[in-house]
């Protein structure tokens, strides 16, 4: 009987490993949201990281958090890196490419609470009396990575930060 628990055990054990093993390397968030202000408006928080404070929402995770900013004042080469909490994690993150009013590239490098080497772009898109902005981040997703997100839904849990983050940017922008 024993053995008979065993056997079965190791047999979903094994397939929930190869079920794992199957789902993509890759993987994609993104969120969008409409704001009544021009791009030019909305372009400046994302484009210089002294302004991320005013908006976005991993910047409320840590109060201590330690932030160093490098490279070029705002725009392509601008870089951030961060040392907090469990929750903040550490890392750094370099704008690669800026167009004025329209895109804002990131390389983004996690080191805790897991390391992560990801890419972000703010599109920004006019649209009727404003903007849209999308957040969108991509990146591999490594064996670990995908056999925890048969348990978690990746997409659910970093997609409500980049609302609360475009909604932020909405609240700065539209007032």
């Amino acid at each position: 009987m024993l053995a008979a628990i065993l056997i079965i055990l190791v047999v979903i054990i094994a397939a929930v490993l190869i079920y794992a093993a199957t789902r993509p390397n890759d993987f994609v968030v993104s969120r969008s949201a409409s704001i009544r202000a021009p791009a030019e408006a909305i372009f400046p928080l994302i484009n210089d990281f002294k302004h991320w404070p005013s908006w976005s929402p991993f910047e409320k995770l840590d109060s201590d958090m330690k932030r160093t900013l490098s490279g070029a004042e705002s725009g392509k080469g601008a870089a951030y890196a961060w040392e907090g909490n469990g929750k903040a994690g550490a890392g750094r993150m370099e704008i690669t490419n800026a167009v004025p009013s329209s895109l804002v590239s990131l390389k983004l490098d996690f080191e805790r609470p897991f390391r992560a080497n990801n890419t972000v772009d703010f599109t920004l898109m006019p649209s009727g009396d404003g903007t849209t902005v999308t957040w969108a981040m991509r990146g591999g997703r490594p064996f670990i990575a995908k056999l925890m997100g048969l348990f978690m839904n990746f997409d659910a849990l970093i997609g409500k930060d980049f609302e609360a983050g475009l909604d932020n940017l909405k609240r700065a922008t539209e007032g």
